[in-house]
């Protein structure tokens, strides 16, 4: 995309005149509810891969001038820490491999290092499920090479290449490489995006062994979303500079 085309003003949806903004795709509403800046448009998967997938496909009457995803991750490094902040220097999938924008994904780099803690480059991998067990995160990891995984950042990786536009990933790590996650994990999500507690209180009644990866699961997730929401806070407006670049 050249510097004109990023600056330019187009119509959006609603028929009026909107600047180039940038589709911002996270898992949880919670995630979405970080990232600030009247620059982003922000899509929930609710866990729900085909449904993101749809989602995206609903975004084609915006101008857009590129594609972030944002959120938590588990981590795959093993020297990867709860907190620990991932920026994507490529995604890797089942279909394939995608390239981020390394100018947008440096400057991002630069730029959240302010909001303190880890900050590292990697490979982001994309799966259609939770990794929930260590074993299963080596094993991944062995095969990929990734840094970090996720269920988000294929699919906007995928769209990014079918409409040409740069893509960035911005993942904290929340599950580390050694900590397995409860099964429950994989069902505790509502299509909207919100924790299913009915769910957790379910899958606890039937398995009240999960008790302790589940707490230590929530220490990790607040020590994740503690950073994610300082990464939030400069998104916006490191992205709006990004488009003087793009």
């Amino acid at each position: 995309m050249s510097k004109s085309a990023s600056r330019r003003r187009a119509n959006g949806p609603d028929g009026e005149d909107a600047p180039s903004r940038f589709l911002v795709i996270t898992g949880l509403l919670s995630e979405r509810a970080c990232a600030e800046g009247e620059r982003l448009i922000p899509v929930c998967s609710g866990a729900d891969v085909e449904g993101l997938r749809a989602a995206l496909e609903r975004t084609q009457g915006f101008d857009l001038a590129g594609v972030v995803s944002f959120g938590i991750a588990g981590g795959l490094a093993p020297d990867l820490q709860p907190g620990d902040v991932v920026i994507g220097s490529g995604v890797v999938a089942d279909d394939g491999r995608y390239a981020t924008h390394a100018g947008l994904s440096g400057l991002l780099a630069e730029g959240l290092a302010a909001a303190g803690g880890k900050i590292v480059t990697g490979v982001i991998a994309g799966v259609e499920a939770p990794v929930l067990y260590p074993a299963a995160k080596a094993a991944l990891r062995a095969r990929t090479g990734a840094a970090a995984v996720d269920m988000e950042t294929h699919i906007a990786a995928a769209f990014a290449a079918r409409r040409r536009l740069p893509l960035a990933v911005v993942r904290v790590v929340s599950d580390p490489a050694t900590r397995a996650l409860p099964p429950l994990a994989s069902t505790a999500v509502t299509p909207d995006g919100n924790v299913d507690f009915k769910a957790v209180f379910r899958e606890l009644a039937r398995q009240p062994q999960q008790i302790g990866d589940l707490l230590r699961a929530g220490l990790d997730v607040r020590k994740a979303f503690a950073t994610l929401s300082r990464c939030g806070r400069l998104l916006g407006p490191l992205l709006t500079i990004g488009l003087a670049d793009l």
